[in-house]
């Protein structure tokens, strides 16, 4: 017998029952996975509080979805840095449309990867790493940023910041802590809205939007 007969037989071999489910759970997966990148329902990744990922309710996501589309315009850029709910509810609302009102461009900046399976439309973002772009991401090239740090730390801010000045021609929602506001407004330039966000799950923390820009929904 050849070495190579008696390599493969150390190579642990399936039973035909044991090949058959496991290649019905690779089916079950991919399948899973094509159905999720149509899906974009807010919660339709769950949160991973590990990586403090709290969801907007449905009425906030909506709100904040509906508010940059107006601000973008027609046509226009939304990138949306830690949000990704609001950016399922941007894709939502665009499905729906039948006038092409809410026709609009969105980009979701993220650090869990899970969201990779909206395609070309995520980035891998890290914010330790703030203009550790793609190449073919170009300086001021949305029309509207909306950030969501996921951290409530002056640090986490000041790096998300370079990011959302990086990428806005000039609009800026930022969504945070009501603790954060000095450092926002110094930060960002940005002043609180009277608009109270809420979450699926209720934060300890009182949370708040902020805009650099006049606006009528928030």
């Amino acid at each position: 017998m050849s070495d190579r007969e008696d390599d493969d037989d150390d190579v642990p071999q399936l039973s035909a029952a044991a090949l058959a489910a496991l290649q019905e759970f690779y089916a079950e997966n991919e399948a899973g996975n094509s159905a999720l990148s149509h899906s974009f329902t807010v919660g339709a990744i769950q949160e991973d509080w590990g990586m403090s990922q709290f969801w907007y309710s449905d009425e906030t996501a909506t709100q904040l979805a509906q508010e940059a589309v107006q601000q973008a315009g027609k046509q226009g850029r939304i990138a949306c840095i830690s949000a990704p709910s609001v950016y399922q509810k941007l894709k939502q609302l665009e499905s729906q449309s039948t006038d092409g009102s809410h026709c609009v461009s969105a980009m979701l900046l993220e650090f869990d990867r899970r969201f990779a399976v909206y395609g070309d439309e995520f980035i891998f973002y890290d914010y330790n790493n703030p203009l550790c772009l793609p190449e073919d991401v170009l300086p001021q090239s949305f029309d509207i940023v909306i950030a969501d740090p996921p951290y409530l730390s002056e640090e986490c801010l000041s790096k998300v910041a370079l990011t959302v000045k990086y990428l806005t021609k000039s609009k800026i929602l930022l969504c945070t802590g009501a603790i954060m506001e000095e450092h926002a407004r110094k930060l960002l330039d940005v002043k609180i809205c009277s608009y109270l966000p809420k979450h699926n799950h209720n934060l300890a923390n009182e949370f708040r939007c902020y805009v650099n820009y006049e606006s009528g929904l928030l």
